[in-house]
């Protein structure tokens, strides 16, 4: 077979990333170490339900006298949606909502958050991103030429929700990350949206406003409220389930008259174009593969069909160009414009300044906290969000 195109023999990564490397029988290290992380991530008999109990017993102890048990993110996209009806009609948790609005909602996304908020009856906090220093910034990171085009978006939630629970006094949130559909990532792929060194960096490069309302989060207060202050536990519930995916969203066009949103992430319409669009075009990788060969992994879908599902387009030639058009008239851009920030050659992350020595060192942290107290293994740290 052709290097070029080389393929994985258990799943469907290619080699169109760098870090991705092949053994003797043509498996490829992404899923490998999936597999190997699998009994100690995804919990779906008789264990997960005794983490889950384990879990709801400290939460609503935890919340007695206080107004709500955990907080949980509310995107309108499927794991998220599934978590909160899980949590709060299933197990009774009294939980925050926190939704960041960054001026990308799809219309669905948002008619997802206010059925969902209605009928469990939640509390909602909104943060609304100032739409031009979110549009200065957004341009900022496409003329700097990076991979990670959803840090402008992820960096205000992260920050956000750090921010949210030292205001209202909450210890405990939810998140939808799950094994089931994310386990495939390639070493190296992205850039953490933490960094706000790194996003701030980009924007005093590029950028044209001085942002007065956007949250960054500098490497101190990160430090303080996840290190000093241990605000915050991030729990991964959906982990403690056998979790699928289809399953969860015919539940919820069930129960709540739910509405599909197109492909993974595509809540956001710009996400819908970073994953659509600009990753393909500009680094040549089909995101898919981490989403398929994540269901390969959980043995929910077979890797025949997940070969069919990407040999189709990803976008057609129409859509693409109707998307294009959207986010360069939102961004104030000609779609001439966006379409030259996508066509120029990609630049590291590291060309610019950030902290990633940070993230390693909590990272390398978190990797001996588990080793010495793997009682740990039911929560999340903080480090770990992006």
């Amino acid at each position: 077979m052709d290097n070029a195109s080389r393929v994985c023999s258990f799943c469907v990564m290619d080699n169109s990333n760098p870090s991705i490397v092949f053994d003797a029988n043509g498996q490829c290290n992404c899923c490998r170490d999936a597999l190997n992380r699998k009994p100690h991530e995804w919990w779906t008999g008789p264990e997960g339900d005794i983490r889950m109990r384990r879990l709801i017993a400290t939460l609503k102890e935890e919340g007695a006298g206080k107004p709500y048990d955990a907080m949980v993110g509310l995107s309108g996209g499927i794991d998220s949606a599934f978590l909160a009806h899980l949590a709060a009609r299933k197990h009774g948790l009294r939980l925050l909502a926190v939704h960041v609005d960054g001026g990308w909602n799809s219309e669905p996304a948002v008619h997802n958050i206010e059925i969902l908020v209605r009928k469990l009856d939640l509390d909602l906090h909104t943060y609304v991103i100032e739409w031009q220093e979110m549009r200065d910034l957004q341009i900022a990171f496409m003329k700097a030429s990076v991979l990670n085009q959803d840090i402008p978006q992820d960096h205000a939630f992260f920050s956000t929700l750090y921010r949210t629970a030292a205001k209202f006094g909450i210890r405990h949130f939810l998140s939808g990350v799950n094994f089931a559909s994310e386990s495939v990532i390639p070493r190296g792929f992205g850039y953490p949206s933490i960094d706000g060194t790194h996003a701030s960096a980009i924007q005093k490069r590029f950028g044209s406003l001085k942002l007065t309302t956007y949250p960054f989060m500098s490497p101190l207060e990160y430090i303080w409220l996840t290190r000093v202050r241990r605000q915050l536990t991030i729990h991964r519930p959906l982990n403690y389930i056998d979790y699928n995916k289809e399953e969860a969203r015919t539940e919820l066009q069930r129960e709540y008259g739910w509405r599909d949103y197109g492909g993974k992430h595509s809540e956001s319409r710009f996400t819908k174009f970073y994953q659509d669009i600009y990753l393909p075009r500009k680094f040549n990788f089909d995101k898919r593969r981490l989403h398929l060969s994540s269901l390969i992994v959980a043995g929910q879908m077979t890797r025949e069909e997940a070969l069919r599902e990407i040999s189709t387009p990803i976008i057609s030639v129409q859509d693409a160009r109707r998307e294009t058009k959207f986010v360069a008239k939102k961004l104030g851009l000609k779609p001439e414009e966006l379409q030259w920030y996508i066509e120029a050659p990609p630049v590291p992350h590291s060309n610019f300044p950030n902290g990633m020595w940070l993230h390693k060192a909590l990272l390398r942290l978190r990797k001996v906290t588990r080793i010495l107290l793997p009682s740990r293994s039911a929560t999340v740290e903080a480090a770990d969000v992006d």
